[in-house]
């Protein structure tokens, strides 16, 4: 079995992605291609999971709009992801934070978690 995973790390690219955890916002670039263009769409939002490890590892995002909850999933080693910027790092107490989809307004809000500057 260790021989699989050595041959999927290896065979994955490498992208230089930002250290995120779920409660961050964070904002990832997605490349789609339609013909023969290519362009590069943004989707901002809650990270509400991390899954997996190495190849396979994939996050779910989930973000309002129009009032109606959108979640998508996003393989960490995909060659469509372009770049992940981390807006801010929240501060919850569990990995997967699955209950935020019932909430909504104010109680759907992530606390900040503060950056000790030394």
């Amino acid at each position: 079995m260790d021989a699989i995973k050595f041959i999927e790390n290896e065979l994955s690219p490498v992208n230089e992605l930002p250290s995120f955890k779920s409660g961050d916002t964070i904002t990832v670039y997605y490349k789609i291609k339609e013909g023969a263009k290519e362009r590069i769409q943004h989707f901002q939002g809650v990270v509400l999971q991390r899954r997996n490890t190495g190849a396979n590892e994939t996050f779910t995002i989930r973000k309002m709009s129009g009032g109606v909850g959108v979640e998508r999933i996003f393989p960490l080693t995909s060659p469509f992801v372009d770049k992940i910027e981390v807006n801010k790092h929240g501060n919850v107490r569990r990995s997967r934070i699955f209950y935020l989809r019932e909430r909504t307004g104010k109680s759907a809000r992530i606390k900040e978690k503060k950056m000790i500057k030394k």
